[in-house]
């Protein structure tokens, strides 16, 4: 499906009438146990988040935001596009290639995630109202995280528990970088365990992708994207949505962030109607 810049326009707009709140950042908290950072100097350099929220505020809704880099490079954010928006924004860090191989990388971003789950309640958050997105090798993070249950299981977490999965322009296939450890040339498609397409099942949280033009995209990344809505929707998965940003390339994250917090707000209103039924 094809977003109008129209509507973009409309939801930023929208977004710009949010009253604005005093916001506090909290940084470079470390999402392992204290025992696990002393062992491992690079866990104890790379495994931390930043958490900012609306101070004096509560029951709000939270976005964990996975930085992209191809898994090789970046660094967490929190997104100028997010903030003051009566929303708290966790940006996260992980390990990347080639100090780590995977599964660490899959394994930090479900420990941050858990985290997130544990302690967003004592920031003011609403733990029912968490949502997990990222750009690129986040968004491929995020899937991963949401779609396959193992790897929140061992947290106690329940990966159904996150309100809403939202990928920018993320692989569906097995990441490019996994794919460089096995010796695999990026242009050769593998589809297996550290697949989001993998993972498809219909009780998985509500999924909204987003990728830039298909004309402009990395290789056949919005034909990836297109290929999970379809399978999500063969499987019976009932909230599985795919936009592309026309004349948008990867890096398609301005136009894509309002259709976020549009989203955000959507599942929040929707869980909030049934709970007052």
């Amino acid at each position: 499906m094809k977003y109008t810049l129209v509507l973009i326009a409309f939801v930023t707009f929208s977004f710009s009438l949010v009253a604005q709140k005093n916001y506090v950042l909290k940084e470079n908290i470390h999402y392992y146990s204290e025992s696990l950072n002393q062992s491992d100097d690079y866990i104890n350099e790379r495994c931390v988040l930043d958490v900012y929220y609306p101070q004096d505020s509560a029951a709000y809704a939270t976005v964990v935001w996975l930085h992209g880099g191809g898994i090789q490079a970046g660094q967490k954010e929190i997104p100028e596009a997010l903030k003051q928006k009566g929303i708290a924004v966790v940006g996260v860090n992980y390990r990347l290639h080639p100090k780590v191989s995977a599964p660490a990388y899959i394994e930090d971003a479900a420990a941050a995630v858990a985290w997130v789950f544990k302690n967003i309640e004592q920031y003011g958050g609403d733990p029912s109202l968490i949502f997990v997105s990222g750009h690129s090798a986040g968004g491929y993070l995020a899937s991963m995280v949401g779609m396959d249950k193992r790897w929140l299981t061992p947290h106690q977490v329940e990966a159904d528990s996150i309100a809403g999965l939202i990928p920018f322009s993320g692989h569906t296939i097995t990441h490019f970088t996994i794919r460089k450890e096995r010796g695999i040339e990026g242009t050769q498609a593998v589809v297996d365990e550290y697949a989001p397409l993998y993972h498809v099942r219909a009780d998985a949280p509500p999924l909204l992708m987003i990728t830039g033009d298909r004309e402009l995209e990395l290789l056949g990344r919005y034909e990836e994207n297109a290929y999970m809505m379809r399978m999500m929707k063969v499987v019976g998965h009932s909230s599985t949505r795919l936009l592309e940003l026309q004349g948008y390339d990867h890096g398609m994250t301005e136009p894509a962030f309002p259709l976020l917090l549009m989203e955000m707000d959507r599942i929040t209103k929707l869980k909030r109607h049934r709970t007052e039924q």
